[in-house]
């Protein structure tokens, strides 16, 4: 069955089932057009409105829930054609029931984005929502299987090669490229199965102030499998017309003295690298967003934020919709893959990323969008893809590289946001 986590901080956003899957994206924002066009959409006899407001928000924290009804699975059709008329076909040979039942379904897309956009994403609209506030409290936190690193994808010693290559190119006086994300992986292999909800309920206990996902990657045609990860990045939130973004980019790892870690802070804040490396990310997101903002607050430098392990500049950014129908998907589908993930010029950096590695869902997006366009995305980093036996997980990180990058502290930092995830699973992480 499909199932979908994403817990934030200050909410939990649950979805299991799937009524319609959506690879294409477009074929998603056809359908939360179409639930606009029919307007209220709140379900007979539920607790509380799903729809114009397309989830219920209930305080109380993570036991605290409104569910909605069931529907029947849905095809994926062509983009252009409306939500109901979508029903009329069926998914995995299956019959549908009857319209009836799939109108009671919540109007809400869950899923994730994979970073090329060429590749089939994962979105679909779940049988059941939960949406919560409050922070998430696991009921138990069962004790994981041991596991452990059997595989670097390159290894240490190719990622530094690459990188000097890269920085090669990115010096000549002829090269298109400014900047571009050099991202490695590992394969970590478990001794027993590892449930992605468990694996979730230990990345927040290491990482409490972090974003924590789990989506099931089977609508993009890898059945069983999960994305997972504990990202502190958010790509967008959309409520009502007001949009905010918090991207990052720019990062050093944490030292563990604090003497030296706060000078590492400082450095980071007054790294000319890193702060060319962060404007070509808010540079981007101005350009997108000012066709379709009335209003945007960018402030003129960055901020420090840190996580467990690596300081980031961040930039909170503010605005407001011209158009309040824009859906939180479309943004969405409009800003991803910023320069934090792929690079700049956005088309050289893809090319020259999808040419040396296969990324899926790393570096991609991860949130939900209603049927009234609000929503939240994520940008799916400091994760992994779960294997549907749930033995195997491949854990990957990157790093900005632009013409002054040092290939050494690349590593470093590779280094360091792999341990975000191989922590929690208490596996030990490769020494650069």
């Amino acid at each position: 069955m499909n199932r979908f986590l994403l817990a934030r901080p200050d909410s939990v956003l649950r979805a299991s089932g799937a009524v319609a899957s959506f690879a294409d994206p477009r074929q998603a924002v056809a359908a939360l057009r179409s639930w606009q066009r029919l307007g209220d959409p709140a379900l007979p006899g539920a607790t509380a409105a799903v729809g114009a407001d397309a989830i219920a928000h209930v305080d109380g924290g993570a036991d605290a829930a409104v569910r909605t009804g069931s529907a029947p699975a849905c095809d994926r059709t062509a983009a252009t054609e409306p939500a109901d008329e979508q029903r009329d076909g069926t998914i995995g040979g299956s019959d549908r029931p009857g319209r009836d039942d799939a109108d009671r379904a919540p109007r809400v897309i869950v899923g994730a984005l994979p970073f090329d956009p060429h590749e089939p994403a994962a979105l679909w609209q779940p049988e059941t929502v939960e949406h919560t506030a409050g922070p998430w409290r696991p009921a138990a936190v069962p004790e994981l299987p041991s596991v452990r690193v059997v595989a670097e994808t390159p290894s240490a010693a190719e990622h530094v090669v690459r990188v000097i290559k890269l920085v090669e190119q990115l010096a000549a006086p002829d090269n298109a490229l400014v900047k571009v994300v050099a991202a490695r992986s590992v394969l970590a292999e478990a001794v027993a199965p590892l449930e992605p909800e468990v694996v979730a309920a230990h990345l927040l206990t290491a990482h409490p102030r972090a974003n924590i996902y789990a989506c099931d990657l089977s609508v993009a045609g890898r059945p069983g499998e999960t994305l997972l990860g504990a990202t502190p990045e958010v790509l967008v939130e959309r409520h009502g017309d007001r949009v905010s973004l918090h991207p990052l980019a720019g990062t050093l790892p944490r030292l563990a003295d604090p003497e030296a870690d706060a000078a590492q802070a400082r450095e980071l804040l007054s790294s000319s690298k890193n702060q060319e490396e962060h404007g070509y990310v808010v540079e981007w997101i101005r350009q997108r967003l000012t066709p379709v903002c009335a209003e945007l607050h960018i402030p003129d430098s960055p901020e420090l934020m840190s996580t467990e392990q690596v300081w980031h500049l961040a930039t909170p950014i503010r605005g407001v919709l011209r158009d309040p129908s824009t859906t939180a998907l479309e943004l969405a589908l409009l800003l991803h893959p910023t320069p934090a993930v792929n690079g700049t010029p956005f088309d050289d950096a893809l090319a020259a990323i999808t040419a040396d590695e296969q990324r899926g869902f790393y570096g991609g997006a991860v949130g939900w969008c209603a049927a009234d366009g609000d929503g939240e995305w994520l940008v799916a980093i400091r994760g992994g893809e779960l294997s549907a036996d749930g033995r195997h997980l491949r854990a990957s990180a990157g790093g900005g590289i632009v013409a002054a990058s040092d290939p050494a502290a690349e590593l470093a930092e590779t280094t360091a946001k792999l341990r975000t995830l191989l922590g929690a699973l208490h596996c030990h992480a490769p020494e650069d």
